[in-house]
């Protein structure tokens, strides 16, 4: 067995670590650029979505979507509206925060934004695509087919992260 707690042994007698040999700011420093390369995607995903869904209302359109579909518009709205600024929120916090020697809670306040944020774009493009069909099809089979698409989401943005992180996460 290995004389370091946490470090496997190995057959030949030899130390292996696992993991990074960095200092809590170096990792900091190193989380902070992955967490904003995975800000990006989203960002630009919310934000194209919100975009879109602003127009909406100056379409001749919108005045004939009966008072349901108006108010799944506004809810999609203001969830759209929440993922745009929740999912920008980690950059402010980094502008704010920068130099005062806080990165390692800075990226964990980033990266609970995030997560919030993918919940809230989930939330956005769920009730978009339930917009759209109801008015594209006007068939009850809607529900039920937002409901899979909810179901397909939440497996491959959150199920499958956890399982794998479940999985191989050391113990």
């Amino acid at each position: 067995m290995s004389d370091t707690p946490g470090t496997p042994a190995a057959e030949d007698g030899q130390v292996r670590r696992r993991g990074r040999n960095e200092t809590e700011e170096e990792r900091a420093d190193r989380m902070w650029v992955e967490l904003i390369q995975e800000v990006r995607v989203a960002q630009m995903g919310v934000q194209i979505l919100f975009g879109f869904l602003l127009t909406v209302v100056f379409t001749p359109k919108y005045d004939d979507l009966s008072g349901t579909d108006q108010t799944i518009y506004i809810v999609t709205v203001v969830l759209g509206a929440c993922a745009t600024g929740v999912l920008i929120g980690p950059v402010s916090l980094h502008r704010l925060v920068s130099g005062r020697r806080i990165k390692p809670q800075a990226v964990t306040w980033a990266a609970r934004m995030t997560l919030l944020g993918l919940v809230l774009l989930l939330l956005t493009t769920c009730a978009s695509l339930l917009l759209i069909l109801r008015v594209a099809t006007g068939d009850g089979y809607v529900p039920y087919l937002v409901a899979g698409v909810v179901f397909w989401y939440l497996l491959w943005w959150f199920g499958l992260p956890m399982w794998v992180r479940y999985r191989y996460t050391t113990r």
